[in-house]
């Protein structure tokens, strides 16, 4: 398995075609549509999506669609959340669904339909239906870089992968620069392959593939209502995967994904790994991770270039014992290779650590408490970040 050049995304397996375009729901005249179709011959799809109780219309109409393993085509629009609107909005779901349906002589209960934007303001969905035919006239072999760009919020850069299997390849696109907490994180995802595989190795594959690498990032706590990394398989190639390679690159694609999604949270000045080892069992391992990758003291710590361990130490003994055991007294806690707390107290100097020398932070703190481990990626908590998040609705 190798990881190939990923500017074409989606359309780098064989048997996609992708578009983005403006159609006017941005006010920035900004891309805003993106259309990706699997041409077959297989049609195979499944996806997971965010649990955050609050959903949009999007996601309860593409829950429906996914169910029966059959996706044929997925609608993305940026610029409206259509959450919280209401019977009008699940209305303009199935509408967009109809209309791409019409267009490409499919099936609305293939279509998926995915939004992102703001939440509570009802989507111009005339808008989006004309924006429709100039995307379907537009579908192209070489059109993922476009669909990348046109799902694009605060986000700064599109983002892609394309990982070559053994005859088979696997693309993907993804946007998310906030909300960054699971399950999964303000994303919308989309990943394709030419392998042959059927929906029972898709599913498992892609839940696998999400559980450690998108579940496994948390910006800022926040979860969002929009949710969605959709899988869809073509079988363009002709060539059988086997499944455990599969996953593996399927796991490969979405960590690839989940970083580039850090690397572009909104403000951020830092990538913060929190490795946590020595746990009872990984679930000890990940509640502790993210007890730390959640802590604002923390996270300002690392926006100051400060090392304070002593942060990090208090935020672990926020975890239950029954959730995480562990002796206080045996803690150790390294930061960019410097073992600066060692059973429970200080040990190396951390004024010898220049956390402003690079953008990656790894933390690694060791419970002495089994051989589980797990790592959690966040990023700092910066002036930008408050900045943008105060000022996104107006």
């Amino acid at each position: 398995m190798s990881t190939d050049n990923p500017q074409q995304g989606v359309t780098a397996p064989k048997g996609f075609r992708a578009t983005g375009v403006t159609a006017g729901l941005k006010a920035s005249g900004s891309p805003d549509l993106a259309l990706v179709v699997n041409d077959g011959p297989d049609q195979v799809g499944a996806a997971v999506f965010t649990s955050n109780r609050v959903v949009g219309a999007p996601v309860t109409w593409s829950r429906q669609v996914v169910s029966d393993n059959v996706v044929h085509a997925v609608v993305l629009n940026s610029g409206g959340a259509n959450v919280a609107t209401g019977p009008q909005g699940f209305a303009h779901v199935h509408a967009t669904a109809e209309k791409a349906a019409d267009l490409l002589q499919a099936s609305a209960a293939d279509v998926v339909v995915c939004s992102t934007g703001l939440i509570g303001v009802p989507l111009a969905a005339d808008t989006l239906l004309t924006g429709l035919d100039h995307a379907a006239a537009t579908l192209s072999t070489d059109g993922g870089p476009a669909a990348a760009t046109a799902i694009m919020t605060t986000d700064t850069v599109a983002k892609q992968v394309h990982v070559q299997g053994s005859g088979w390849s696997i693309g993907g696109m993804a946007k998310g620069a906030g909300m960054l907490a699971p399950s999964l994180a303000t994303m919308l995802v989309v990943l394709t392959t030419d392998a042959r595989i059927d929906a029972a190795t898709a599913d498992a594959a892609l839940r696998e593939a999400t559980s450690t690498t998108f579940d496994r990032i948390d910006s800022d706590g926040c979860m969002s209502t929009s949710d969605t990394v959709l899988l869809m398989a073509s079988g363009a190639s002709g060539t059988t995967a086997e499944a455990a390679e599969f996953t593996q690159a399927l796991r490969s694609a979405c960590a690839q994904l989940a970083r580039a999604l850090v690397a572009d949270a909104e403000g951020a000045s830092h990538d913060i790994a929190v490795r946590v080892v020595g746990a009872s069992d990984e679930a000890a391992a990940v509640a502790v991770g993210r007890a730390v990758a959640r802590s604002n003291l923390v996270k300002a710590a690392m926006f100051g270039n400060d090392p304070n361990w002593g942060r990090i130490i208090a935020q672990v003994g926020t975890v239950p014992e029954e959730v995480a055991p562990f002796d206080p007294a045996e803690l150790d806690v390294t930061i960019n290779g410097l073992l600066i707390c060692k059973g429970g107290g200080a040990h190396e100097d951390p004024t010898q650590l220049d956390l402003a020398a690079s953008r990656e932070v790894h933390v690694v703190i060791d419970l002495h408490a089994g051989d589980a481990e797990a790592t959690i990626w966040t990023n700092d908590l910066t002036h930008d970040y408050v900045h943008e998040n105060s000022a996104y609705s107006t």
